[in-house]
């Protein structure tokens, strides 16, 4: 009977966030700059990460081109869906849609988590055992690593689909959010989602809480190995390349940390620190990259510089 009922909904309402009405527009026009400066910002260290060959042979680099596609699809999948909100009417979107939401955000997000342990990684080898890091760290094994974080990343993202949707929804077609999650999609269902809840607590708390760790863990050799260089100048570079990825891990693990691993409850501050993962980290990146990375800075102008006419060269 269950199942009979839950085929009558074909969509679902997302609320959005709260915000006052008067300044729609200014909202609306705000996470409009967000996307297209997210969208411009990563395409713009794709190519430049692909044009210089400085820097597309090194792995660290082939990381940082990958985290930039996965900003971009992440940026893609919610923000214009979270514009919507800010204008006049309902707009619902399709049961289709809302599991291809869920799926891509998990696939991308959990993705991410492994890249930025894989780029912690990076850092560690190349700071603690840089004799070694040519040999230990080749372009294969980056393209190996990064393939099998994809491929993790996916399983993930069709498990948390697959168990979420497998659940009848019969009820009200309201998420109280503004993309399709699963705390938020679980509330709907006309079932007992105790299992679901605890599949969704040990599979994203072991994939955040293992990620963190190694990071945590590479870290710790890192800071240790730099405070052992004698020169001013080697730690401020070191603690330079380490800066940004350190910022950016912190912006996006703890608000993800928040969201999933606490006991449930439906807080007004769930919104806001969904936000940072999907539309402000996305945005952030690109800058914290260009601006605290001297040899993205130094390829950035390399390649803005204007080509040399054939009387020059």
């Amino acid at each position: 009977m269950e199942r009979n009922n839950s085929t009558l909904l074909t969509a679902f309402i997302l609320t959005g966030i709260p915000y006052p009405l008067k300044p729609r527009t200014l909202f609306f026009v705000f996470f409009l700059l967000i996307y297209i400066l997210t969208q411009l910002g990563n395409l713009l260290i794709l190519i430049t990460v692909w044009a210089d060959p400085r820097l597309h042979a090194r792995p660290m680099y082939i990381f940082l081109g990958v985290l930039s596609v996965i900003d971009m699809g992440i940026s893609s999948i919610i923000v214009p869906r979270l514009m919507m909100n800010f204008t006049l009417g309902v707009k619902p979107i399709p049961f289709g849609g809302c599991v291809a939401q869920l799926y891509f955000y998990h696939f991308l997000g959990s993705t991410q988590c492994f890249l930025y342990t894989l780029m912690a990684y990076d850092r560690y080898l190349a700071i603690c055992q840089p004799l070694r890091y040519p040999v230990l760290m080749t372009a294969k094994l980056s393209a190996l690593l990064v393939a099998g974080a994809w491929v993790a990343g996916s399983i993930h993202g069709a498990l948390q689909a697959i168990l979420t949707f497998r659940l009848p929804f019969c009820g009200p077609n309201q998420v109280d959010y503004f993309f399709c999650d699963i705390p938020a999609v679980l509330r709907l269902a006309c079932a007992d989602t105790t299992v679901n809840e605890l599949v969704t607590f040990v599979d994203i708390g072991v994939v955040v809480a293992s990620c963190f760790s190694l990071i945590l863990l590479s870290y710790i050799q890192i800071i240790q190995a730099i405070l052992r260089i004698h020169t001013a100048d080697g730690r401020r570079r070191a603690f330079s390349t380490c800066g940004a990825h350190v910022t950016v891990v912190t912006v996006y693990y703890v608000p993800c940390a928040f969201i999933y691993l606490r006991p449930e409850t439906n807080s007004p501050l769930d919104g806001a620190a969904a936000l940072f993962p999907t539309a402000i980290t996305p945005f952030l990146n690109p800058l914290i990259y260009t601006l605290r990375n001297q040899e993205v800075k130094l390829a950035l102008k390399r390649m803005l510089r204007s080509p040399r006419t054939p009387s020059e060269v």
